[in-house]
């Protein structure tokens, strides 16, 4: 399934990966969840324990990408990498 079809769905979570100085300086997603790539193995279970399809983005994708890495390796299938705030930011306004 692809990241806009399961936008379209509606049954997923945002996992904003940056920093939340970033989150400051460049904005956020309102509907997101800031976890910092730091933070991730600590709050995993928290992670885990959302429903739905988990959709990490950062600032251009990288540590986004590591996020994704990081729960594929703990066995989990329904995360995407959403890529950068700037590209989930418009692909969120395109399809409402």
């Amino acid at each position: 399934m692809s990241l806009v079809e399961v936008l379209q769905l509606g049954d997923y979570h945002l996992i904003d990966v940056r920093e939340a100085m970033e989150l400051e300086m460049d904005g956020h997603l309102e509907e997101a969840q800031n976890i910092p790539l730091g933070e991730l193995e600590e709050r995993k279970q928290e992670i885990i324990n959302l429903s739905g399809t988990k959709i990490f983005f950062c600032r251009s994708g990288n540590r986004s990408g590591k996020a994704v890495d990081y729960f594929k390796e703990q066995g989990m299938t329904d995360v995407y990498n959403g890529g950068g705030y700037a590209e989930m930011k418009e692909l969120l306004d395109s399809i409402k």
